[in-house]
């Protein structure tokens, strides 16, 4: 088995990275947080990634921190999480919300602690019916992180965000899906179908637009009305002046599927 903790698959317009700790349910320690953002940093340097998957090897998604190298002797000095998380999860989340192209997660099983956020982080969340969304951290003693407690009531609600940071209680991937916490559960042999079809659909599309929409979504969070329809007037005329506009508006007219370039000459 490669012992390499990140794995990353280069294929046509877009990338596969895969958690490579499948005999500790992908989760993090050192190692894999430097090379995953390493990993995620390299796909937004490359104009000819248009897209980014995200899964974990073998039958799990990632159950967040490694948590053996987390145990206080008795009477011991117990580890600063803070400076984990500014060091390795802050910035890899920040990272990976800011990428200028469609992520998508594809959760093969449990996503759990800072793995179930991280899944939910990404645009697009497509989860195998047997996959299950845990916020464990009250359990040990702690709070959501990884942007968790920004997450939950904005894709749960108040009531249900609450309840699964408190009881740290199993979500399934159905539940979620239903919740309109994720996009949807596929049957489990047919997740990495389902995700490389619509991986493949991202690649060739209008990679530049993407990222706007990405832009006007996230701002929607904290603008007003008013100063949102500023935004979209000011990343429409941005779109409106990319090479996919006129491709799409041209494809549209002579009724055939339009040739977007994307990121490679946006």
């Amino acid at each position: 088995m490669d012992d390499t903790p990140i794995l990353v698959e280069l294929r046509e317009g877009y990338r596969v990275i895969t958690l490579n700790r499948p005999d500790r349910l992908n989760s993090f320690n050192e190692a894999q947080h430097k090379a995953f953002f390493a990993a995620v940093a390299d796909a937004e340097a490359d104009a000819a990634c248009g897209a980014l998957v995200i899964t974990g090897a073998g039958r799990g998604f990632c159950a967040g921190q490694d948590l053996s190298d987390r145990v206080t002797p008795e009477g011991g000095e117990p580890p600063n999480l803070s400076v984990t998380i500014e060091t390795y999860y802050n910035p890899l989340l920040k990272k990976l919300r800011a990428l200028p192209f469609p992520t998508i997660a594809a959760v093969n099983g449990v996503a759990a602690g800072a793995g179930a956020n991280i899944a939910l982080a990404c645009d697009i969340v497509i989860a195998a019916k047997s996959a299950k969304f845990i916020q464990a951290f009250a359990k040990i003693g702690l709070i959501p992180d990884s942007g968790g407690t920004w997450s939950l009531p904005r894709l749960a609600g108040a009531a249900r965000a609450r309840a699964l940071a408190l009881t740290g209680d199993p979500l399934t991937a159905e539940t979620a899906a239903d919740w309109g916490m994720i996009w949807k559960a596929v049957d489990d042999d047919a997740l990495m179908a389902e995700v490389t079809a619509l991986a493949e659909r991202f690649a060739a599309g209008p990679t530049v637009g993407y990222d706007l929409i990405k832009q006007a979504l996230d701002a929607s969070e904290t603008n007003d009305f008013a100063t949102q329809l500023d935004l979209e007037r000011d990343l429409q005329g941005k779109a409106g002046r990319t090479p996919d506009y006129a491709e799409g508006v041209r494809a549209f007219m002579e009724k055939r599927p339009p040739n977007f370039v994307g990121r490679r000459k946006g």
